[in-house]
């Protein structure tokens, strides 16, 4: 039995003319269980575009979400796996979007989105009327992940470091469970549990959070 599945993967290229200048690209590839092994198939390029081109998520089983650079800005591109085309989703004067993400139970997503002015916040744009709003007012989010339609679980720039912030859109508050941690925020699969990095102590350590009652557990160290 032959199941198909997809994954997209971001990919950096230096220039070999000037060091500080950086590209990267998203790619697409195809991944198949094969009597139990995992294979990859054909990987397409699928930004194809000059400069920086990062940060991709499915919007759902057919669109790819990623930050894209237009216009001497980046802004939220989606592409279309049946048909290969690319629309885009913001087109923001004075500002630029990353890392975006389906919000669950509604056709928008969530983006960080850095103004000229140096002003970072989380926005939420509608994905039919391209209609945009701040979700956490004073603050400075760096990565985000949904734990479900109203709660979100970002690290939030404090200082020279970020802290891991749970926030509840329903009532407004913001709990810092953890300070000093690291950029990678995922769901733990058949868990209830999100997984990030702590870097409090010495020695990294990769822990799980429960964003409702705020535990959070060793799972490992990073030596």
């Amino acid at each position: 039995m032959k199941q198909l599945h997809y994954i997209v993967l971001s990919s950096l290229i230096l220039s070999l003319n000037v060091v500080s200048q950086q590209n990267t690209e998203v790619y697409l590839a195809n991944l198949s269980m094969v009597n139990g092994s995992l294979n990859v198939g054909k990987i397409s390029n699928i930004s194809n575009n000059e400069g920086y081109d990062n940060q991709p998520s499915f919007y759902d089983d057919d669109r790819v979400l990623f930050s894209s650079t237009r216009n001497g800005q980046t802004d939220i591109a989606l592409y279309t796996i049946e048909n290969g085309s690319i629309s885009w989703i913001t087109d923001t004067p004075n500002g630029s979007e990353y890392s975006p993400l389906k919000i669950p139970g509604k056709e928008a997503l969530s983006t960080i989105r850095l103004d000229d002015d140096g002003l970072q916040r989380l926005y939420e744009y509608d994905m039919k009327t391209g209609k945009s709003k701040e979700l956490l007012k004073d603050l400075k989010v760096g990565y985000h992940l949904w734990y479900n339609e109203y709660i979100v679980v970002a690290t939030v720039l404090i200082e020279n470091r970020m802290d891991l912030v749970v926030s509840n859109l329903k009532d407004k508050s913001n709990f810092t469970f953890q300070k000093n941690v690291g950029r990678s925020l995922h769901k733990i699969p058949n868990s209830d549990l999100i997984g990030f990095v702590s870097k409090e102590n010495e020695m990294l350590e990769i822990k799980s959070l429960n964003p409702i009652s705020g535990a959070t557990k060793t799972i490992n160290y990073i030596w």
